[in-house]
């Protein structure tokens, strides 16, 4: 298997949806069309800063996307970084895409400076933090949430 993780273009919009899409049945949720078109449109933005996507190719076929963000922190002053998605189909799962996902956004947060890279999983994503546990450090913080 070769995995090639890059960025994404705006040509790749009917596989990134087709992926996004998974990951959100996976969370159990939908969103809006407006959501997939303002989210897709924000990846592609000008500013890799701001909010951006990679994609990994398995053998050429899309198979797995990462969305991160730099933002301040108040305990650093340089920006940290929120890997905020991560996903690879379930017929790639094992064999080193999430990992190479993740790596290539330690490595996006290394050329912006960026020293703490983070993200959330449910506690129930077992398969997910088998993966997160050799490649990241589980933190004791809980996250809360406003009511809706």
């Amino acid at each position: 298997m070769t995995c090639v993780v890059r960025h994404l273009k705006p040509e790749d919009e009917a596989e990134w949806r087709r992926l996004w899409t998974a990951y959100l049945d996976f969370y159990e949720t939908r969103v809006p069309e407006e959501v997939y078109r303002t989210t897709f449109a924000r990846l592609l933005g000008d500013d890799p800063q701001d909010f951006s996507g990679l994609l990994a190719e398995v053998d050429g076929r899309l198979a797995g996307l990462a969305h991160y963000l730099f933002h301040r922190h108040g305990w650093k002053v340089e920006n940290v970084c929120y890997l905020q998605d991560l996903y690879a189909d379930p017929e790639v799962r094992g064999q080193g895409v999430g990992r190479a996902l993740i790596e290539a956004v330690y490595a996006e947060a290394d050329d912006a400076g960026a020293p703490a890279v983070y993200w959330l999983t449910q506690d129930f994503n077992m398969t997910a933090r088998r993966l997160y546990d050799r490649i990241g450090t589980v933190t004791p913080f809980i996250k809360y949430a406003r009511p809706a």
